[in-house]
């Protein structure tokens, strides 16, 4: 039923064994043998996809309900943190893993030895069920997805430049000043136009165009473009703490900040989650609200 599960919801037989550590033939043979036991077909085979039949359909949302209340009834009485263990899949922003949860993450496997953690960031956004992933942090606003939303709670957002950049081309004090300096751009699909310096009027979000040369899409990158002199950046504050205290950035135009970015924590719809994904989803919430506002 596992496996059944992983190969329906990554369209894959090879995406599938890959991320179970299985031989690609094994998956196929022990999924023709439940197609065999069960008496039907559960899944139609292409050279480009795998997909459910409609019988497959129904097998699939029975599994996954039956296997998390299995996985909830092993360990109902278990409270020792050493017999929680399996494969986590977690995916959240660079900026995110780096600056806020890779310092709390020792000890939080510490915690639970048994747990294996599995941790991707970038600035892509993963498909979660294709892609097996637990859980995931989306800093911003959320797109329609068909996933369950906590949210967690805000970060502020600020304004910088690098010493160099203000010695150059001086401090703006307004919003007019911006005509006469450079913003660097970020964009996840290169190709679209970004809007500009963005600030709250009225609790509404407005922008400004501005000068800039430069567009990104990363947000390392964005940090090291600012680093270097490129031009102003809009981050959140947390994101930039050190580059401050050290006077590697400066904060400028501190009365026009951009809206407070969102921060949400997502999951596929599961009437019940497993006692790993749910004790990593606690513990992570804990340490995010240490940092939001």
């Amino acid at each position: 039923m596992q496996l059944f599960i992983r190969v329906a919801e990554l369209e894959s037989f090879t995406r599938a064994a890959g991320t179970l550590g299985l031989p690609k033939g094994s998956v196929s043979r022990q999924i023709q043998a439940l197609e065999s036991a069960l008496g039907t077909r559960l899944l139609y085979r292409t050279t480009r996809r795998v997909q459910l039949t409609q019988d497959g359909m129904v097998y699939y949302e029975r599994c996954r309900d039956l296997l998390a209340n299995l996985d909830e009834l092993d360990g109902l009485f278990l409270h020792d943190p050493s017999t929680i263990s399996g494969r986590l899949r977690v995916d959240m922003p660079v900026t995110v893993a780096k600056t806020l949860v890779m310092p709390q993450l020792p000890a939080f496997l510490q915690q639970y030895p048994g747990i294996e953690l599995e941790l991707s960031s970038s600035d892509r956004l993963v498909d979660v069920v294709r892609e097996g992933f637990d859980c995931v942090v989306r800093v911003g606003q959320l797109k329609d997805s068909g996933l369950v939303a906590r949210p967690i709670g805000k970060l502020t957002m600020i304004n910088c430049a690098s010493p160099d950049y203000l010695a150059r081309f001086g401090y703006p004090d307004n919003l007019a000043d911006l005509a006469s300096h450079a913003v660097v751009h970020y964009a996840l699909n290169l190709g679209s136009r970004p809007q500009g310096f963005e600030y709250l009027d009225d609790k509404t979000s407005a922008w400004v165009k501005t000068g800039g040369v430069i567009t990104v899409n990363t947000t390392e990158t964005y940090q090291a473009a600012c680093l270097a002199g490129l031009g102003i950046i809009q981050v959140p504050r947390v994101g930039v703490k050190a580059l401050l205290k050290s006077k590697q950035l400066v904060e400028i135009l501190p009365q026009y900040r951009a809206a407070p970015m969102p921060v949400s924590l997502l999951y596929p719809h599961r009437r019940n989650l497993s006692r790993r994904v749910h004790l990593f989803m606690e513990w992570l919430t804990g340490v995010m609200k240490t940092y939001v506002d």
